[in-house]
């Protein structure tokens, strides 16, 4: 009895389909860009055919950055904890935010130290509270889901105690509203929608830092070393402990950064400012899922959190338009939960068959 053949069309259409598959599931960024447009492109055919509440337009997408800077800020943040390995995550970056935000304005709008000086302060006080969270995952040996569980609920009590649970609105602080107001695009900004001044003055410069210190740096190679393979790591000569803690202090210097930001748009130090509602911490860690970061360490670009992140912001501002009122929120939540649990099953399929996402 002969053995079955297979056609060299079958053998051609088994390896297109595969080859879509491994495209989906590695090249993130290209994936999420194609449903970039989509979603665009379907929130603009809504509008045109007046399906919406308002206008979905570029002047609304536009303004609706304003969302984007901290989001990219706390994602770039959780990209290189989670990099780093060992169930690496951080729940305590929005109680960070809160927490710093409050000294933040405390120094520039009680104490009336000068602006430079007290985000320097903030920005200070982050890596304080990074390196606490390090500590206990890399030295101490602590798993990083219970310490940074634990110091979210202390920094959250602190941001809440420190001034009496009230926010913190004097002049100063009411004045650096002008911070996160949008601007024109300086040359071409004629031509386009205003965007929010943030983007120019945290989002880009953070991310190009963030971009040269884990693709230009030996702290960047190391995180990917050490995330990818840690025993290795250490027969190589790389202190995995300090690389490790240097990951959560650098999360705190981000979450000092978004603290400043946060103060500007609400142009008040509010306590809850980091935690109130869902938090900053799961929409963070969603956006450095879904940007095709690994859970289990060692794989993350930047272009995947900041298309990622775009994603979410230009999706959900469309949604509330789409729904009114407390439904939009929850349509919201629905589908922040949703694209998470496809996004950690793409990295999953990633891991297992191509050795990653790019």
């Amino acid at each position: 009895m002969s053995a079955p053949t297979i056609s060299p069309k079958a053998v051609q259409r088994e390896t297109a389909a595969g080859r879509i598959i491994r495209i989906v599931a590695t090249q993130r960024t290209l994936l999420l860009a194609a449903l970039l447009v989509i979603a665009v492109v379907t929130m603009f055919v809504l509008d045109g055919a007046g399906k919406l509440n308002g206008s979905y337009d570029t002047d609304y997408m536009a303004a609706s950055l304003i969302n984007a800077v901290p989001l990219v800020l706390l994602g770039v943040a959780e990209l290189f904890v989670i990099l780093s390995g060992r169930g690496g995550i951080d729940l305590s970056v929005g109680a960070i935010v809160s927490l710093t935000g409050m000294i933040f304005g405390m120094a520039y709008g009680l104490w009336e130290w000068p602006l430079w000086v007290s985000i320097v302060a903030a920005i200070a006080f982050g890596a304080l509270c990074g390196a606490i969270n390090g500590f206990l995952v890399a030295y101490l040996g602590f798993p990083a889901l219970i310490a940074t569980l634990a110091t979210f609920y202390a920094f959250k009590s602190l941001a809440l105690v420190v001034n009496s649970q009230k926010p913190i609105s004097t002049a100063p602080i009411q004045d650096f509203y002008s911070s996160a107001q949008a601007v024109e695009i300086p040359l071409i900004g004629h031509n386009l929608p205003n965007v929010p001044l943030g983007v120019f003055t945290y989002l880009i410069p953070v991310v190009l830092v963030a971009w040269f210190l884990l693709n230009r740096t030996t702290f960047g190679r190391r995180q990917f070393a050490i995330g990818t393979n840690d025993i290795a790591a250490r027969w190589a000569g790389i202190d995995v402990k300090r690389s490790r803690m240097g990951a959560y202090v650098i999360a705190g210097v981000i979450s000092g950064l978004v603290a400043v930001v946060t103060v500007a748009q609400f142009a008040s130090a509010r306590p809850d400012a980091g935690v109130s509602g869902n938090g900053m911490a799961l929409p963070a860690i969603t956006i450095a899922v879904l940007g095709g970061v690994a859970i289990t360490g060692g794989i993350g670009r930047i272009s995947g959190i900041v298309v990622a992140t775009l994603l979410i912001v230009w999706l959900n501002a469309g949604l509330l338009l789409i729904f009114t009122g407390n439904l939009g929120s929850q349509v919201q939540l629905a589908a922040l939960g949703t694209i998470l649990i496809l996004a950690a099953l793409l990295n999953g399929l990633a891991s297992r068959k191509y050795g990653g996402t790019k």
